[in-house]
This record gives C-alpha cells, structure tokens and sequence, in this order.
C-alpha cells in the first residue's frame, strides 16, 4: 500500500502529520507527503507517488481534497490508475475504487465536495465584497514580507536562495521579492 499525505501550507504541519500517522497505521509501506496548495501545477510528490505504484498496489489517501482540485481531476487520476491497474481507497469516504459501488460512491461524494467548496467560495467573495464596501477589507497578511530581515541575514552568510527559501518556509519567488525590495 502507498499513501499520499499533502497540506496546502507549512503552517498545517500538524494535519500533514495527522495523515501520515492514519496512513501508516493502517499499513502504507511507503507514505508520500508535501505541502502544497492544491491549485498549484506542481505538485512533485503527489506526481513521484503515482509514478512509484505498480500494478496490483492500493494508492490510499485520508481525504479526496488531498488528492485532486475538483471532480474531473480526481476522476482522471483514478482512471489513471484503475487502467494500470491500482485501487484507491479514500480512508474518510470508505471508498474503494475496486467495486463498482466504490467506485459510484466516489463520483457522487466527489461531486457533492465540489459543489461544497463553490459554495463556500462563493460565500467567501460575498464576504471580502461586503468588507470592502465597508472600507474593512484589507487581503490576507503579507506573510513572506515580514521574513525579509531573516532572508538578507541568510544571504548574507552565503545561503543559496533555495536554502533560503526551505529555511525560512517561503517560496523562492519570495525569496527574490525579498532581495529586490531591499535594494537600493
């Protein structure tokens, strides 16, 4: 069995811990993990994991968020691996894609997740308009900003900007913002 583990920030490292102890408690000899947001194009473990399962594997996850953006990718990615002939079990679901049932089970529960996060959404930008209106809404806190002294000190010692990034938990787009607003 393989599992994939995968949060969408370093600030979740309790919930990415959360899931791999799940997946190795029911038995995942190999357990790929990373954080991520989900509406990134790059997400190289999930990509590592399902090049790593063999024919006859189960590929598990804790949750079907974990694994796809919407409905359409989780389907892809089971078809995907249905054709090479490996499971996936979705441990919060029950499902398991090697019955029919399983299989039923995950296209409506993954259609009923999608229609929930657009939902939420669209709660979300009726939220931020409202504030706005109001003169409350300010975006989200600039968090890669307040790292810059912690960035300049780290390039100082001779740091390469991905060790700069990985160190200080910010992306190496971060990193060189970082480095141009400093300068002169």
């Amino acid at each position: 069995m393989v599992g994939y583990a995968r949060t969408s920030t370093v600030e979740q490292q309790a919930g990415l811990e959360a899931q791999v102890a799940e997946l190795e408690a029911i038995g995942c000899a190999k357990v790929f993990q990373e954080h991520v947001s989900s509406v990134d194009a790059q997400r190289p473990q999930l990509r590592a994991a399902l090049d790593w399962v063999r024919d006859g594997d189960t590929f598990i996850v804790t949750r079907p968020d974990r694994l796809a953006r919407s409905v359409t990718d989780l389907l892809k990615i089971v078809e995907d691996l249905k054709a090479r002939n490996v499971t996936v079990r979705i441990m919060s679901m029950g499902v398991d894609t090697s019955t029919a049932t399983g299989m039923l089970i995950l296209q409506v529960l993954g259609a009923v997740s999608q229609w929930e996060r657009n939902v939420m959404l669209e709660r979300q930008r009726a939220g931020i308009a409202k504030a706005k209106a109001e003169g409350r809404y300010r975006g989200r806190a600039p968090t890669a900003r307040v790292q810059t002294p912690e960035v300049l000190r780290l390039k100082a010692e001779g740091r390469t900007v991905a060790q700069i990034a990985e160190a200080v938990g910010i992306s190496r787009a971060s990193v060189y913002r970082a480095f141009a607003e400093s300068s002169p």
